[in-house]
């Protein structure tokens, strides 16, 4: 059995640890921050043996010289000689295996150039997608363009209906007050958005979310819908799917 637990970190990350229950040695997912990784190794009984790193953003790879230099992990991440401790670089179409599961290297430029998702089809599939896709959302374009980012998530859009989408961000309920305002007549985000509540008030994560889920409720998922199209048009867009993500883009960004 293969469980993923999420290590919560700084203000809104997580950072996502994979383990074998036959296993103490566990993978973690973009470890922006050493201590608390440590911490939770420590507690656990357990040792780090890889780490996945899918972009160079600080918040996910902050923690990333003192845990090699600590436990000496397999570490895992894209084509850019500025994270430096990579050493298996990764593109897209590559496969690595980890945790006894066979993974898939996605190249999903837009939030940034450098960004890839792991996914495998496993039982359940599993993608880690970091700032690419969010749980009703997407991540802003710090170095791409819209057209990337919109490409991105059409790769990532027909992953089976099952899929659970580990994001790296506690964004959902922003995400969803957003979601309303582009698509106000749809249920399933307010039946989203009352269960992602609950779980919040709980102290709970609101992911993994689903790759169905998301079809249903993120607007990002959506251009083509006519809902979707007929809000952006009421802020510039014109009939394609790229505009009415670049219009839902620039929306969220100063919403």
């Amino acid at each position: 059995m293969l469980s993923v637990t999420p290590i919560p970190a700084m203000s809104d990350n997580y950072i996502w640890l994979l383990r074998q229950d036959t296993s103490d040695s566990v993978c973690v997912v973009d470890p922006g921050d050493a201590a608390t990784v440590i911490e939770w190794l420590e507690r656990e009984g357990l040792t780090l043996g890889t780490i996945l790193i899918t972009h160079h953003h600080p918040d996910h790879t902050g923690g990333l010289a003192e845990l090699i230099k600590r436990y000496s992990p397999r570490v895992i991440g894209p084509h850019n000689p500025a994270i430096s401790g990579i050493e298996e670089r990764v593109g897209d179409g590559d496969e690595v295996r980890v945790m006894g599961r066979l993974f898939e290297v996605l190249e999903v430029p837009g939030h940034t150039l450098d960004h890839i998702a792991f996914f495998t089809a496993g039982i359940p599939p599993l993608l880690f997608c970091g700032d690419v896709l969010f749980s009703g959302g997407c991540g802003r374009l710090f170095e791409g363009s819209a057209e990337q980012m919109h490409h991105s998530l059409t790769r990532l859009a027909p992953l089976p209906e099952d899929a659970l989408v580990f994001a790296a961000h506690e964004y959902t309920l922003a995400n969803l007050e957003f979601a309303k305002a582009a698509d106000p007549d749809n249920r399933d985000i307010r039946e989203a958005e009352q269960e992602c509540l609950r779980a919040r008030e709980l102290e709970r994560p609101t992911l993994p979310s689903t790759m169905g889920r998301e079809r249903r409720i993120n607007p990002f998922l959506r251009c083509g819908d006519p809902a979707i199209r007929k809000a952006a048009a009421e802020h510039g867009a014109t009939d394609t799917d790229l505009a009415t993500f670049t219009t839902l883009r620039a929306w969220k960004d100063a919403f």
